[in-house]
């Protein structure tokens, strides 16, 4: 197993940013090119790692999804459509059910903001959580 690479680079500080030149062979090596987003990670154990930020987008999908549902009414005799009013009411026990499948029904590009505004829309317990934790929690990144 290859030992990995040391770099050495020294900061440069113009007014409150810091620059971090990095050398031109690690560059090459990585394929990394001048306005690449990189990725500052603290290891917690005194180092830290770059990584080239991956482009990507996110896609909103909506879907619906079905189920056949059974109801079960007595009703008086010549008046089988009191049953509908019944289920029509939500006032019938259910019988039975049988999952039918979801089906997409649109797709879209969404921007970072359209994220957190529809998570905040759709699940108003999470409006106080930061940021970064609500995109944690509802969206299906490319790693999973």
């Amino acid at each position: 197993m290859n030992a990995p690479k040391t770099y050495t680079t020294h900061t440069i500080q113009e007014g409150d940013d810091v620059i971090l030149p990095l050398p031109e062979e690690m560059l090459e090596e990585l394929g990394w090119k001048e306005g690449d987003t990189l990725e500052w990670k603290d290891n917690n154990d005194g180092s830290f790692s770059l990584s080239k930020k991956k482009d990507t987008q996110y896609v909103l999908v909506e879907t619906v999804m079905s189920y056949r549902m059974r109801y079960m009414v007595e009703v008086p005799a010549g008046k089988a459509l009191w049953a509908l009013d019944t289920v029509a009411c939500e006032e019938a026990k259910e019988f039975s059910q049988q999952y039918l499948g979801e089906h997409i029904t649109s797709h879209r590009i969404v921007s970072r903001d359209e994220v957190i505004g529809l998570c905040n829309e759709d699940n108003d317990y999470a409006v106080a959580w930061d940021d970064e934790k609500k995109f944690e929690v509802f969206t299906t990144k490319i790693s999973d």
